[in-house]
């Protein structure tokens, strides 16, 4: 006798495409602000959408996609200024 049901396909594939909405958020929030957290974070979940089979390709490729401009604008940034490290 089971208490609770078990774990059905569907819920997998709602996790997945969850996580690639996420990533897409994230992706795009860190264009604006926390781009070194937020960009790292956002490809992950973009990776382990695709690597899982989300139904929702496009939004976990466009996360992967802004996770790395994420952390290409914080290079560009890091360059201009000419430190490793933000200054105050």
């Amino acid at each position: 006798m089971h208490l609770t049901a078990p774990a059905t396909r569907r819920t997998g594939i709602r996790d997945t495409d969850g996580m690639a909405v996420a990533s897409f958020v994230l992706g795009l929030l860190g264009l604006l602000v926390l781009n070194v957290f937020l960009g790292p974070i956002a490809i992950v979940l973009a990776s382990v959408a695709l690597w899982r089979g989300t139904a929702r390709r496009g939004r976990a490729f466009l996360g992967l996609g802004l996770g790395i401009a994420d952390l290409v604008v914080l290079v560009a940034f890091m360059h201009a200024d000419s430190t490793v490290s933000w200054s105050f």
